[in-house]
């Protein structure tokens, strides 16, 4: 997703959605640690995807204020 996707969710529920993402990273990396993964790419781009999505609640939260 792209950040003015994101922009458009609530605040409860970007919360949520980094939460999931955060999970299923540590599962990645674990799963990578243990085995391997066929393309470490996805590990970098979920990472990404979470310091994306916490931007963005970090601007909905200044704007709120």
């Amino acid at each position: 997703m792209k950040a003015a996707d994101y922009r458009n969710m609530t605040e409860a529920d970007l919360k949520e959605q980094i939460r999931e993402q955060q999970a299923s990273l540590a599962k990645l990396k674990f799963n990578h640690k243990v085995a391997g993964t066929e393309n470490p790419m996805i590990i970098r781009s979920k990472r990404r995807e979470i310091a994306r999505m916490i931007t963005v609640l970090n601007d909905k939260t200044k704007t709120s204020k």
